[in-house]
């Protein structure tokens, strides 16, 4: 999700629930602690509960990024040990540290005795020619050691070399039955579960304990990206909320003084918008919309008037869809 979960889409999926943790991008343990802090690591106060996500694989490292995120005020560390990219495989880190379970284990100990806030993992099943129902338990017993007891896995394989890391998100073939018996053998864990969930009926099948594994939770990436509105009714189906679910107009109204903040303090409109193009997917009007603030947005000064006009050209789309289908039922 690097490029897209930044802190403008983070306030965005913020309108959409208030239950759900949210993740940075992955930000390397050197760039933290040699980087603009502020540009890397700042957020707005209403994203909470947010987790700050590192690479790296040098536990000295690891544990100075981790207390500067945690005097950033993050709820949570991160470790990634699944990205499958070029670029951090060249740097030791991320998924081809499945190679090196102790080393994640050392890792995980660092950060740990570093910040007060919980420490996490989020790892893949392994890679390449490994046997996942080896890797993945050597990986998370070699953490669960240094005492992280939560976990997030991407149900795949890594294939570090031959496939791009777009297609180590579709190729490789999810293994979500290994992921279950991981709970089921480590019931002390929190075990939650990501890949290829594409809805939130697929989520609440995933947290159904039926075959005697109660996964502690699931992981959205690109479904809640693509179609944000998804999230409008996370709080009720997942949380249990007892609140209505928040629609997408809704969700603009909550996010409007963000960017209106936003775009007083010199932010140019496209970088807020373009994590919102999905948001009226399905919907009449959902193709003006996009074009609105894809091509209106970008022009000098657009403000919130831009966003206005997409979401009234939703409106009036669906306001026609309306009446035209009280005419085919009058007609009838």
């Amino acid at each position: 999700m690097m490029d897209w979960t930044d802190r403008h889409c983070r306030a965005f999926h913020r309108a959409l629930t208030s239950k759900a943790l949210l993740y940075t991008e992955m930000v390397t343990a050197p760039a933290v602690i040699h980087g603009d802090h502020e540009r890397l690591l700042g957020f707005d106060a209403l994203e909470h509960p947010v987790a700050l996500q590192l690479g790296g694989s040098d536990p000295a490292q690891l544990a100075e990024a981790a207390r500067i995120g945690a005097a950033f005020g993050y709820d949570e560390i991160n470790l990634n040990v699944g990205c499958p990219s070029d670029r951090v495989q060249s740097g030791r880190f991320g998924a081809c540290l499945m190679r090196e379970p102790s080393l994640v284990g050392e890792c995980m100990a660092a950060i740990r005795e570093a910040v007060s806030v919980p420490a996490t993992v989020k790892c893949r099943i392994g890679v390449d020619d490994q046997d996942p129902a080896v890797s993945l338990f050597e990986t998370v017993d070699a953490s669960a050691a240094a005492g992280v007891s939560v976990f997030i896995i991407h149900a795949r394989k890594a294939w570090l070399q031959g496939l791009s890391p777009k297609e180590n998100r579709d190729v490789p073939p999810l293994d979500y039955a290994l992921v279950r018996r991981l709970k089921r053998e480590r019931p002390h864990l929190s075990i939650s579960i990501n890949g290829g969930i594409a809805s939130l009926d697929e989520a609440e099948a995933h947290l159904d304990a039926a075959d005697g594994a109660q996964l502690d939770g699931v992981m959205l990436g690109r479904a809640a990206y693509h179609e944000p509105a998804i999230l409008g009714q996370a709080d009720r189906r997942l949380y249990g909320a007892d609140s209505a679910d928040v629609d997408p107009f809704l969700a603009l109204d909550r996010y409007r003084p963000y960017l209106a903040a936003r775009l007083a303090e010199g932010v140019h409109l496209p970088a807020m918008t373009r994590h919102m193009l999905g948001l009226m997917h399905g919907r009449a009007g959902a193709r003006a919309y996009r074009r609105i603030l894809t091509v209106e947005g970008v022009r000098p000064g657009a403000g919130l008037e831009v966003v206005d006009r997409a979401v009234e050209a939703v409106r009036e789309a669906e306001l026609q869809a309306a009446q035209r289908a009280a005419e085919r039922t009058v007609a009838a």
